[in-house]
């Protein structure tokens, strides 16, 4: 569920907010050990006087148990690999395409940088916004779509479907040739 359990890194403190609520009402969480908990058990001197600006809220807190109910319910992250597979399979072809340097995965979190020479890794200059050029031909063809820059990101919803991800990637794909190759 965590990016820290693909890294096999376990922090002591861990803030998490968004997804909690699957985006439908802002709710902030920290999570710590048992330890770092302990230590601020008994002496009121010790209070930890902070809080986020999301925390606490009845009806953020409500949605936030029902979307985990949900999770749970309908196995999310068991039905993730599969998901994973069919990203993977479509960054494959990413990689073949001429303005792609390089492709990244997590799990369902992708990013495919795009560069304007692929054997030197050389960017497109800002203010071409080639990135940005992808992102606007992907909305002529109905998908919403990211970019940080020329690295566009990938990162659906985890209750997407098999065809609404190969369609996500499919139109990507396209987008990014387009813009890139000329088609």
């Amino acid at each position: 569920m965590w990016a820290c359990e693909h890294e096999e890194a376990w922090p002591d403190i861990m803030a998490l907010s968004k997804g909690i609520t699957n985006g439908y009402l802002p709710l902030a969480a920290t999570l710590v050990t048992e330890e770092v908990y302990s230590a601020f058990l008994g002496d009121y001197t010790k209070t930890f006087y902070h809080g986020h600006s999301y925390t606490g809220n009845p009806l953020a807190c409500a949605a936030a148990l029902a979307n985990l109910e949900i999770f749970d319910k309908d196995k999310t992250l068991e039905k993730m690999p599969p998901k994973i597979k069919l990203l993977s399979q479509w960054l494959e072809k990413f990689k073949g395409l001429k303005h792609v340097g390089d492709v990244r995965q997590k799990g369902l979190v992708a990013g495919i940088e795009l560069v304007k020479d692929k054997a030197t890794k050389e960017p497109y200059p800002r203010e071409e916004a080639v990135g940005f050029q992808v992102v606007y031909k992907a909305r002529e063809k109905g998908v919403v779509i990211r970019p940080l820059g020329d690295v566009m990101v990938v990162m659906p919803p985890l209750v997407i479907s098999l065809e609404e991800l190969d369609r996500l990637m499919r139109v990507m794909y396209e987008c990014v040739k387009d813009v890139t190759e000329g088609g």
